[in-house]
C-alpha cells in the first residue's frame, strides 16, 4: 500500500472536509494531510510495526498484527512514542500548523509542523516588537522608514536616491515619493501615519491624500499606517476603481513587509532542513 492509497480511507475515518484534506502550508511546501500520513508511516516503520518491501510501499509487519490483536490504541501510541523517542503529547486537540491555510485537527504535531509553528511564533514575536519600536520613534522617523521599505521592496529600481521624504512645511499631504524614472516624471506618492493601534485612519484622512495624489502626473499613492483603516476609508478607496491608484497598508501588513525584506533586522540562525531527492534515488535499482 502507498501513501496515496491511504488518503481517502483516512479522510473518511476522521470525517475530514475537502478543505482539510487539501490544506497546504502557506509556504506552498506540500500538502498538510499527506505530510501527516507520511510522518505516521515513518513512525510506524521506526517502531517496526510496518515494513517496506520496496520504496514507497508499506505492509503491516507480524509485530504490527500482534499489537493490533492484543493492544488498544493508547498502548500502541505509547509503544510508538517510546520506539521513536518521541515525548507524549501534553495537550489534546492541538491544531496543525499556523502555516496551513486550513488547519487539520490532531493530537500531536509532526516534527515539520512543530518547526513551522515555532517559526511562526518567533516571526509574530518579532513583528510585535517591530510595531512597538516604530511607535516609540518620532513621526518623521516613520516617514523615513516607509520610504526605505518601499525601496527595499524594489520600488525605484536602480535609480539613485529614488526615495525622498518631503519637507514638513510644504508636503501638500504627501510625506514622501519614490521616483520610478531618472527624471522623476513618474513617481509613487506616500502618506505615513504613525498611529496607536486603536486610532484608525478615517475616510476623511484618506480622501485628503487621494486629492493630493490626483494632482500628480502618475496618480499613484500608498497610504501606510501602524494602525488600521475604518470601513468607510476602505470602501472609499475601493470606489475609486483605480483612478487614482491608491494602496492601503495597515500595521499588520507593514510589519510583514518589513520582516520579509529584513529591513532593520539581522539573521540570527539559518536551519537547513533536508529531504530525499526522489529523482536521484529512483534511478537506482530496487532490491
Amino acid at each position: 500500500m502507498q501513501v496515496k492509497d491511504l488518503q481517502t480511507p483516512l479522510a473518511n475515518h476522521f470525517k475530514l472536509t475537502p478543505e482539510e484534506v487539501n490544506a497546504i502550508y502557506n509556504s506552498g511546501n506540500g500538502n498538510v494531510f499527506r505530510d501527516r500520513i507520511s510522518w505516521a508511516l515513518s513512525y510506524l516503520f521506526m517502531a517496526k510495526l510496518i515494513e517496506k518491501p520496496r520504496r514507497g510501499e508499506y505492509v503491516i509487519s507480524q509485530m504490527g498484527k500482534e499489537m493490533i490483536a492484543s493492544c488498544n490504541e493508547e498502548q500502541i501510541n505509547a509503544f510508538i512514542n517510546k520506539a521513536v523517542n518521541k515525548p507524549k503529547a501534553t495537550t489534546e486537540n492541538v491544531t496543525t500548523p499556523t502555516d496551513a491555510t486550513n488547519p487539520v485537527e490532531a493530537t500531536e504535531l509532526t516534527p515539520q509542523e512543530a518547526l513551522n509553528n515555532s517559526f511562526e511564533d518567533i516571526k509574530q514575536s518579532i513583528k510585535t516588537d517591530l510595531l512597538a519600536t516604530i511607535l516609540s520613534k518620532k513621526p518623521q522617523a516613520f516617514e523615513i522608514l516607509v520610504v526605505d521599505l518601499l525601496q527595499a521592496m524594489g520600488y525605484g529600481g536602480e535609480i539613485k536616491n529614488a526615495g525622498v521624504v518631503t519637507q514638513l512645511s510644504n508636503d501638500g499631504g504627501i510625506d514622501g515619493i519614490i521616483k520610478e524614472d531618472v527624471l522623476g516624471f513618474n513617481h509613487i506618492s506616500i502618506q505615513a501615519k504613525r498611529y496607536a493601534e486603536d486610532n484608525h485612519v478615517s475616510r476623511k484622512e484618506v480622501q485628503a491624500f487621494v486629492g493630493a495624489v490626483a494632482g500628480t502626473p502618475s496618480k499613484k499613492g500608498v497610504f501606510i499606517t501602524t494602525s488600521s483603516y475604518t470601513k468607510g476609508a476602505i470602501e472609499y478607496v475601493e470606489s475609486l476603481n483605480g483612478s487614482p491608484i491608491i494602496i492601503l497598508i495597515n500595521g499588520e501588513q507593514l510589519t510583514e513587509y518589513i520582516y520579509e525584506c529584513g529591513l532593520g533586522l539581522q539573521t540570527e540562525r539559518v536551519l537547513k532542513v533536508m529531504k530525499l531527492d526522489r529523482d536521484y534515488w529512483d534511478t537506482m535499482l530496487d532490491e
